[in-house]
């Protein structure tokens, strides 16, 4: 029988060829958890010796130069990356939670950790968030610099409140206190039509500072409520096959927040969910994103609303400001918003 006589075969090519995709990135997370248990034996082993023999820093090159003659074409076995490893080995030897999760992402994701993070508990969230989004070391160091950690542990929603817990725990990740565009050219005195044309024109830009798992799907979307025309600034979506899958909506704000948005934001949620959301889809989320807030404000104004809906302001630099690092929780209640992470695992 021919080739062209063969009918039905689809099918079984999908199925081959997701089986082979599954299986090779099986093999390459058993590689790099291998890859990092050796870096982890490494390390203890040099500590140990040193604590042993009373050795300095120096004994570190002369195990590098032995072991590149030994191993001539591997990679990692510089002066450097092996006193990374005693460190590393040092780092983590004592915490139980951190310890298997390093595993799970590549050497270069956690030496940035390692080295560019203050606590175990910023070392956690990066470690989940890198896990989850599968992101690249220029993403993760960009993310770093642009203090997510403490922009996600100051975010204000009312998802507590508007979705249930399979749902909720994805949408506080996906949601942050404050955005950072500083890709965005704009003059003095922009308007928030500018504003949206730069976001959009830098379209790629704006979604990994969104955290990743969006999708565009346009600006100035268009809906109806009776005769009344609604304008969406940004539609998008959020694709994760775990549990959100829901239409974000995003308004943009060059002012401070003013209780009146929240009420608008819920008119275009119940819009979305009745008009364009999907039978498989979660309902929709907003997400207002102003020049300013008054933190207290926005909690009454959330209050009473119906709809999910999270409050963030946005910036064009990359830094926190002063006032802001004052109002980060303190390590107890940082160690209950980590556990979203075991919430997230178990649903």
């Amino acid at each position: 029988m021919g080739k062209h006589e063969i009918v039905g075969y689809k099918p079984l090519v999908d199925d081959l060829k997701e089986l082979i995709h599954k299986k090779q990135y099986q093999v390459l997370k058993l590689i790099n958890s291998e890859t990092i248990n050796l870096y982890w034996e490494i390390g203890e082993e040099i500590y140990r010796q040193q604590e042993e023999n009373g050795w300095g820093k120096s004994i570190v090159q002369v195990l590098s130069t032995e072991l590149q003659k030994e191993f001539p074409g591997a990679k990692g076995y510089s002066a450097a990356n092996l006193w990374r490893m005693r460190n590393f080995y040092l780092t983590y030897r004592d915490s139980e939670k951190l310890a298997p999760l390093v595993r799970e992402i590549s050497w270069s994701n956690n030496i940035i950790i390692m080295e560019k993070c203050k606590d175990d508990l910023q070392r956690e969230f990066y470690i989940q968030m890198t896990k989850r989004y599968g992101w690249t070391k220029r993403i993760l160091t960009n993310f770093i610099a642009a203090q997510t950690y403490e922009k996600y542990l100051l975010n204000q929603t009312n998802f507590d409140l508007t979705l249930p817990v399979e749902q909720r725990v994805q949408a506080k990740l996906a949601v942050k206190d404050e955005y950072t565009f500083d890709f965005a050219e704009l003059s003095p005195e922009y308007s928030e039509h500018e504003l949206e044309m730069q976001l959009v024109n830098n379209i790629r830009a704006f979604l990994i500072e969104m955290g990743g798992d969006y999708t565009f799907i346009g600006n100035q979307y268009h809906l109806m409520a009776g005769n009344r025309d609604l304008y969406i600034d940004l539609l998008l979506f959020h694709r994760s096959l775990r549990s959100l899958r829901s239409l974000i909506a995003i308004e943009l704000k060059i002012g401070e927040f003013e209780a009146e948005y929240a009420g608008k934001m819920q008119l275009y949620l119940t819009a979305l969910d009745e008009q364009v959301k999907l039978p498989d889809e979660n309902p929709s989320i907003g997400i207002i994103i102003c020049k300013s807030k008054d933190k207290t404000y926005v909690e009454y104004a959330l209050k009473n609303i119906n709809a999910p809906i999270g409050v963030a302001t946005y910036q064009l630099r990359n830094t926190l400001p002063e006032e802001m690092k004052a109002m980060l929780p303190e390590p107890e209640e940082i160690v209950k918003r980590l556990q979203i992470f075991e919430e997230y695992e178990n649903n």
